[in-house]
């Protein structure tokens, strides 16, 4: 949960703290920076060739587990699907443990905190990433771990079908497919910017590269392939960055960071400061990505591969410790920059922040305050903490759409063989879909904030209450809780993609036409949203039983009885062939 969760974060401040600097910078990646289109080089060749042999290094490692993976599905005795959407509940913990981590640890995560820090309107201060990481990691292993194994679930929509049936449960699945595409996507356009300025190449290309790449080895072993590939990954993050530091600290061009912490050097101390005024946003950012987290299928897909409840919360605690530590890296960088007298290197004059490109500060800070041949291990290390995140989101909306949707809607009786291959077919969809959105570079990351919105507004509240307040509610209090949280997100706005701020809220400032919000409005609406699902289902459980309302069905009041279509084994797929053929040769 990632998130592009941090980059999230900051474009949500940006929105809404600076609308008058947002109609000159827009979304970061350069499409609408006129003053940033001033300096051209030639094509990086020997960035490009070191990108090439990393992705080649990770297809390798996709490809060889993806013959564990079939080496798995021989041994499996029971759902061979299960084998591609949770490694068969018996992924290795210390693959666990890293494979969680370094989903976590997106490219949005390592690119945000750079980027938060050398902001001068914000600064560490405003970086809440790392705590709201440790929080949702730890709230996760608490009181989620458990309630999602007890029944062998295999996603998060297994138990929303088993209580409020097919129909409620695909209307509720619509914003987690929807926030895992923008997630691709947002994760897709930081790489192909980050690229982009790096190797001067067209972002489109280095988009349609990687989401190749990520999108073959997630079809060829599942779990299993994006899981080994992620622990690849996370080495050369954890290496590639560390390794980058002191030499952007050496750098005769930056100052001391301790000294620009608290001083005004070249532009404001790099600590940044919280006015009480924004103590409520502050708040809300954290709670957006802790409380928020816990709606990511990635997450369960995690916690449901390990064998045991122990081995999983043990998994969930280990990459809480490993997030803030995998995080310091690119602060040090982001203060680094912030100290940097960029006239003085070969960036030159004006700063990456004067020409709108704060969110390209780490990778503008490797390339031109490293020697060269270190900024392409930590290009390296970066491109992996981008496509770590990739996979998890393709095979998470690809196991949703295949199970959930195409087995307990469409096809009840559908085989496993069958049920593979719709995950694979969901996979290079989400895959293309995530590109083609990345590869306009326009918007992404707005859509993407709209998407985090509604994970935290209208996901988190349902998430609790399945549960944990499952015997009080149903599905009309569902449907409710949806509608509400809908309505009270589009009359809040988005001045970002035109959607006007209507609705006005305690302690709201104008500021050049548009609401500075100071109320956490995000977490406002999820407890609005989840009081109205437990006092909608109330009303409804009233009325059904005084005869005014159709009577509410077993499978909402009863916790204990599954109504998903059962999946064949393959004994039984055996059987149903062996079968077939004795009547037809009768």
């Amino acid at each position: 949960m990632q998130i592009c969760r941090l980059h999230y974060q900051r474009r949500a401040n940006h929105i809404h703290t600076e609308p008058h600097a947002l109609l000159q910078k827009t979304d970061g990646l350069g499409d609408s920076e006129p003053q940033a289109v001033t300096r051209r080089m030639a094509v990086n060749w020997p960035g490009l060739v070191s990108i090439g042999v990393f992705y080649m290094m990770i297809l390798g490692t996709g490809i060889w587990a993806s013959m564990k993976s079939k080496r798995e599905e021989k041994k499996c005795t029971g759902n061979r699907s299960e084998v591609t959407m949770v490694g068969g509940r018996n992924l290795n913990i210390w693959v666990s443990i890293c494979t969680l981590t370094a989903t976590w640890v997106g490219g949005g995560y390592i690119l945000g905190n750079a980027e938060v820090v050398y902001d001068p309107t914000k600064g560490l201060a405003w970086v809440t990433g790392p705590l709201a990481y440790i929080i949702n990691l730890v709230i996760g292993a608490l009181f989620f771990v458990k309630p999602i194994r007890s029944k062998n679930y295999v996603t998060l929509m297994d138990p929303f079908q088993e209580k409020y049936g097919n129909a409620v449960a695909a209307v509720l699945f619509i914003p987690a497919l929807i926030g895992d595409i923008l997630w691709i996507a947002c994760i897709l356009g930081a790489l192909g910017g980050t690229i982009g300025v790096v190797m001067d190449i067209s972002s489109s290309l280095a988009v349609g590269i990687s989401a190749a790449v990520a999108v073959l080895y997630t079809l060829m072993g599942g779990l299993y392939s994006v899981a080994y590939t992620d622990v690849v990954q996370l080495g050369l993050m954890l290496v590639g960055l560390w390794l980058c530091v002191p030499f952007i600290l050496a750098n005769p061009s930056s100052a001391n960071i301790t000294l620009a912490a608290v001083t005004k050097l070249h532009q404001e101390p790099w600590i940044g400061r919280l006015k009480p005024e924004e103590a409520g946003r502050w708040v809300d950012n954290l709670l957006l990505m802790a409380i928020g987290g816990i709606c990511y299928q990635a997450f369960y897909q995690r916690v449901l591969s390990t064998a045991t409840d122990a081995q999983a919360k043990i998994t969930c605690y280990a990459a809480a410790v490993l997030c803030p530590i995998l995080a310091i890296p690119s602060l040090v960088i982001g203060a680094a920059a912030a100290s940097t007298n960029w006239n003085e290197t070969s960036y030159g004059s004006p700063s990456p922040y004067e020409q709108g490109k704060a969110g390209m500060i780490l990778p503008i800070a490797l390339q031109h305050l490293c020697p060269f041949y270190i900024s392409l291990i930590g290009m390296g290390a970066l491109a992996s903490s981008v496509m770590s995140s990739v996979d998890s989101a393709l095979l998470s909306s690809a196991s949703q759409l295949g199970r959930n949707i195409f087995k307990n809607i469409f096809y009840k009786g559908a085989s496993e063989k069958l049920i593979i291959i719709v995950v694979k077919g969901s996979i290079l969809l989400c895959g293309i879909m995530g590109a083609g959105l990345a590869m306009t570079t326009k918007s992404v990351h707005l859509f993407w904030i709209i998407s985090a919105d509604v994970f935290y507004s209208m996901m988190a509240p349902q998430v609790i209450c399945i549960f944990y307040l499952s015997r009080r509610v149903n599905h009309y209090g569902a449907c409710a809780g949806f509608v509400l949280a809908l309505l009270l997100r589009a009359l809040v706005g988005e001045p970002g993609i035109g959607l006007p701020d209507i609705l006005p809220l305690p302690w709201d400032k104008m500021v050049d036409g548009h609401r500075y919000r100071l109320l956490p409005f995000r977490t406002a609406i999820m407890l609005a949203t989840m009081a109205t699902i437990l006092v909608v289902s109330c009303f409804a459980s009233w009325l059904s039983e005084k005869g005014l309302l159709r009577r509410i069905s077993d499978a909402e009041t009863d916790t204990h009885m599954t109504y998903m279509a059962p999946v064949q084994m393959d004994v039984e797929e055996k059987k149903t062939e062996r079968t077939a053929s004795l009547i037809r040769s009768t």
